[in-house]
Parts: structure tokens; sequence; C-alpha cells
């Protein structure tokens, strides 16, 4: 039972504070993991899309749900994990692609432009905004990022994976 009375709307609103852990400047709302919220008679269910099948980070996004929620009296909470539809990198709003880029990640292209691939091939620094940018490696510091290099500014940075 929910012990303190809160609309789905305020939970909702509470949960947009919790920061993907790897990208802490964008919210679990603002890149779509965060699918819904379901107030019943037994307690708050939260329902989250994974970004990645086994993306490590959903073990700490799920213990700062619960303990969020807790602080603000809302129990008992589960979390469950929808994995279909399968996260897109399309959820993510544009807030938070503009985030991303200004923290220094490139914003993932919308998967709907056509061939990932070709739409890999051009990605702008997010430092400089050059298009001159090179592939170094397809995998970043995580699974979901690949590292790139700017041919113009020097600098390496991070972009997104579209998919």
């Amino acid at each position: 039972m929910v012990a303190t009375t809160y609309s789905k709307e305020e939970i909702l609103q509470l949960l947009s504070a919790i920061a993907d852990p790897e990208i802490p400047v964008v919210s679990i709302s603002e890149i779509g993991m965060l699918r819904d919220v379901m107030i019943t008679d037994a307690g708050c269910e939260v329902i989250l899309t994974p970004t990645y099948t086994g993306c490590p980070a959903m073990g700490i996004i799920e213990a700062d749900i619960k303990a969020l929620l807790h602080e603000n009296g809302i129990e008992p909470v589960t979390v469950t994990m929808v994995y279909t539809p399968a996260w897109t990198t399309d959820w993510i709003n544009d807030a938070a692609r503009a985030k991303m880029n200004a923290y220094g990640i490139a914003p993932p292209k919308r998967s709907s432009c056509g061939s990932v691939a070709d739409a890999e091939k051009h990605i702008n620094c997010p430092i400089c905004n050059a298009a001159d940018t090179t592939l170094v490696s397809r995998y970043g510091s995580t699974a979901c990022k690949a590292l790139y290099k700017c041919n113009s500014c020097k600098e390496p940075f991070e972009y997104f994976k579209c998919h």
C-alpha cells in the first residue's frame, strides 16, 4: 500500500530527477527509459525499458528509484523491466540530446533516418561542431557509446550510438 498519497503525475515528476548513471546530465525520463508508473492498493510499480539488455546501470537505477520513493513515503515499490518494444534512441527527447551535446557526448542520430552505419559516418564534434571527425573505436566507455576524434579541434569525444 502506498503510505503517502501521490498521483501518477507526481510520482513521474519525482522520478524525473533520477539521472542516468552513465550520462549524469540526463534523466531516465528524458532518455526514454521511464515508461510508466502504476499505483494500486498493493503499492507502486515503476516500468522501465533498459537502453540495452544487460545494461550494468539498471541495478543502480532500480536502487535509486526505490530509495527516492521510500524517502517520499511511497512503499512498497516494484521496478519492472519491459523489453518489448525494445528501447530506441528515438525515445531520447530533444532536451536530453542538447544536454548530451553540451556535456561533450555527441547525441545519436534518429534511427529512423536510414542505415545506422551511414548515420554514424557523419558525426559532428560536440566541442567545436566540426563535421570532420573519425571513428576511433566502435566502443567507448560503455557499450552504448563509440569513441571518435575531431580532426579540427583534435579532441576525442564519445558518440551515443543509434539503435
